[in-house]
């Protein structure tokens, strides 16, 4: 998982394949849940109760005078979205109570599409009901770790509620960035000269400075690679609130943060990316027939472009890493071989930190585990390949072997 990022992006370069599911190198939450967060860290936010497709909900005693209704998924465009059942906006505001129930109705189970979702919709399985705002004014506040910079970041914009990309363009001047010292973090001084450049007057102005100072709290605290408030408002009645949150974490941080990464929802995710996650290997699923594991993030595009220049089509990125196991090694078999579209498995390692002969053991005991109807192709080189390919060719197994790369691709290429 953590190399995410970088798999993205070089995945891209394989020429005319599609990735079905891309991850990304951070753990995302659901509006609601980072609500939570915001509020266990006593950051002023809108009240809010949660009801769920089980039944379970928390209305009885939540009385507001008006109340905004939001769908619970991991995109965006919500409010401009429609469900599958013919129902416009997974975003509505009443002031009736009698109203509420019925808008759940028509939301929860049912499948909400946005410019964000896949087209057939993501299933809304939760909804926040939460207290509405009259907002005065909406700004903008980020706070993110900064590669160019070495180090976090907070990004500020008096003009919030909106794209902040389309901001930048447009207006860049309405933007301001400023460095963190990580060990002296957000000062006094940084957090009133961000509120002043977001126009907070007077009482709250301080009120701002000190949300700004609690947000740098609690990404710290939760070891976060980005905390998004959009918008953070002025309300008519003289308070600054954190309407929307969001927030990434860290995956190096997860022996840290159990708790919140305990909370992951993952039936939005491809099973076989949520299954590899929890044997620590790094999957994506792509829409070719040739399922590929391999060692190392630079090695596993490498051999998908050279099943390309075959003639070939990549099933998915693999990388099982520089310290696998023969477990490992196995669910990582059983992962590719679970896709129906698999006609052929590439194996390919080139062994530094990882011994070839574990690879090896680990394909013979998946193999022994089930019936491989299409063709294995192997090539292992490096630390203990010679043992490897004895374990192979002891095996009496149908395994097409290879002595390089190029030879591998276009066995694998040719055996469909």
């Amino acid at each position: 998982m953590l190399l995410r990022n970088s798999i993205v992006k070089l995945s891209k370069n394989v020429k005319n394949s599609q990735i079905v599911q891309t991850q990304q190198r951070f753990l995302n939450l659901l509006e609601y849940q980072s609500k939570n967060l915001l509020r266990k860290n006593a950051i002023a936010i809108q009240d809010f109760c949660m009801v769920d497709k089980t039944g379970a909900t928390e209305l009885d005693n939540f009385h507001v005078k008006e109340y905004v209704i939001k769908a619970q998924i991991l995109a965006g465009g919500r409010g401009k979205g429609h469900f599958n059942n013919g129902f416009k906006g997974g975003v509505h505001i009443t002031q009736n109570r009698n109203d509420i129930s019925d808008i759940v109705k028509q939301m929860l189970g049912y499948k909400l599409i946005t410019k964000q979702t896949p087209k057939d919709g993501i299933e809304v399985s939760k909804i926040m009901v939460a207290e509405s705002v009259n907002i005065q004014r909406e700004t903008y506040v980020c706070i993110l770790m900064d590669r160019q910079r070495n180090g976090p970041v907070i990004i500020a914009s008096p003009a919030g509620g909106v794209d902040i990309e389309g901001v930048a363009e447009k207006t860049p001047h309405l933007i301001k960035t400023i460095p963190i010292d990580i060990f002296e973090g957000i000062t006094d001084e940084m957090a009133n000269e961000l509120a002043d450049f977001l126009e907070f007057k007077g009482d709250l102005k301080s009120k701002a400075s000190e949300e700004i100072k609690k947000l740098w709290n609690l990404f710290v605290a939760v070891d976060a690679t980005q905390l998004e408030i959009n918008p953070l408002v002025e309300t008519d009645d003289n308070k600054v609130i954190s309407v929307d949150a969001k927030l990434n974490f860290d995956d190096n941080a997860k022996f840290r943060q159990r708790e919140i990464f305990n909370m992951e929802d993952v039936t939005e995710s491809d099973p076989r990316e949520v299954e590899a996650s929890k044997h620590n290997l790094n999957y994506i699923g792509m829409t070719g027939n040739i399922g590929c594991l391999v060692n190392g993030a630079g090695l596993a595009m490498a051999t998908m472009d050279i099943i390309k220049l075959h003639g070939g089509d990549p099933a998915n990125f693999l990388d099982v890493g520089g310290g696998v196991k023969e477990d490992q090694v196995k669910a990582a078999f059983k992962i590719i071989t679970s896709d129906d579209n698999v006609k052929a498995v590439l194996v390919n390692v080139f062994g530094g930190i990882v011994n070839c002969a574990t690879i090896a053991n680990g394909i013979i005991a998946a193999l022994k585990t089930m019936t491989l109807k299409i063709p294995l192709i192997v090539r292992l080189e490096g630390t203990n390949a010679i043992e490897a390919r004895k374990i192979i060719s002891s095996s009496g197994m149908n395994i097409i072997t290879a002595d390089n790369l190029d030879e591998a691709a276009k066995k694998t290429v040719n055996s469909i």
